[in-house]
């Protein structure tokens, strides 16, 4: 059984299912960040779930270059591969397990490509892209790239459950990754039968379930794959898989700002926003080295990005 959209109890606050999104090519996406019901949880602003998608050999996703301000975007792969290229000269092919962080500030502009040996073999894709707004008086900042490989992450594993730090800090241990506010991204494997409490240090905290279904304490019923659970702020938040679940969990503190998104845009400013469009248009952001082709700036009303 799962919970609809519409049930109130003591530790969750929406149970959504996010929509699939066709990207083209066959590369579809559950985006549940934004929705109508839910626009942020902590500073987390976008979020994709992406597969286990399989594409035939030639098939791979190949996502041009594109423009960002205001935002970290971050990259975390449950299988396969993609090639990030950006226009500060970063070049890095992220495996599973791997983080990539770009963080745009002022402006960035990047790629996302398959790896050679997809247009040779194909391949299967899995993971998440997550979009984490700066705070605002970092919205200008220089752009940065890092990468971080899954031995360099924190990784817990006790009673049943294994837990690998993403982005962030949560249950005692902090990431690499170089985050700008108060947040958590956290990969949860439970076997069947294990428990988990969820760390209340963060303010807003949510979890996508990847795989499985979870049970949460005082909450009626489960929670399916693919659903978008946003837990009550300062509740006590208690876990549980009687046959197993894989999840992704997000949290933090929400910013005393609104952030306001166009495409692949971010900032507390409207006018910043017009900006970016105008720059994009006319070609006044940087470009990618060995990079000719590029995303238009789509038509106005507003549209959520692919991802990227």
């Amino acid at each position: 059984m799962t919970i609809s959209s519409a049930t109130v109890d003591l530790a969750v606050e929406e149970a959504l299912l996010p929509p699939v999104r066709d990207l083209g090519d066959g590369f579809k996406v559950r985006r549940a960040l934004p929705s109508a019901q839910r626009r942020t949880v902590g500073p987390f602003i976008f979020l994709d779930h992406f597969g286990p998608i399989v594409f035939r050999a030639g098939a791979g996703p190949e996502i041009r270059p594109h423009p960002h301000i205001g935002l970290s975007t971050l990259s975390y792969l449950l299988e396969g591969e993609m090639v990030h290229r950006d226009s500060a000269g970063n070049v890095e092919t992220i495996r599973p397990g791997d983080v990539n962080w770009m963080t745009a500030g002022r402006g960035i502009v990047h790629s996302e490509r398959s790896p050679a040996k997809f247009q040779t073999q194909g391949g299967a894709m899995f993971g998440q892209q997550i979009w984490v707004a700066l705070p605002k008086a970092l919205e200008e900042m220089e752009p940065g790239f890092s990468h971080h490989a899954e031995d360099f992450l924190p990784a817990l594993e006790a009673d049943g459950v294994s837990l690998t730090i993403v982005a962030g800090e949560a249950f005692g241990e902090r990431s690499p990754v170089p985050v700008y506010s108060d947040l958590m991204y956290v990969d949860v494997v439970l076997k069947p039968g294990a428990r988990l409490q969820v760390p209340a240090q963060h303010i807003e905290r949510a979890m996508f379930v990847v795989s499985g279904e979870i049970e949460v304490a005082g909450q009626t019923g489960s929670f399916g794959e693919a659903q978008f659970v946003v837990f009550k702020p300062g509740a006590e938040i208690v876990l549980q898989a009687r046959s197993g679940a894989h999840l992704m969990m997000v949290g933090g503190e929400p910013f005393p700002e609104p952030r306001h998104i166009y495409w692949n845009f971010v900032s507390s400013s409207k006018h910043r926003i017009e900006q970016a469009k105008d720059d994009w248009r006319q070609g006044r952001f940087p470009e990618i080295a060995g990079e000719t082709e590029f995303i238009p700036l789509p038509p106005d009303p507003l549209r959520i990005a692919p991802r990227g």
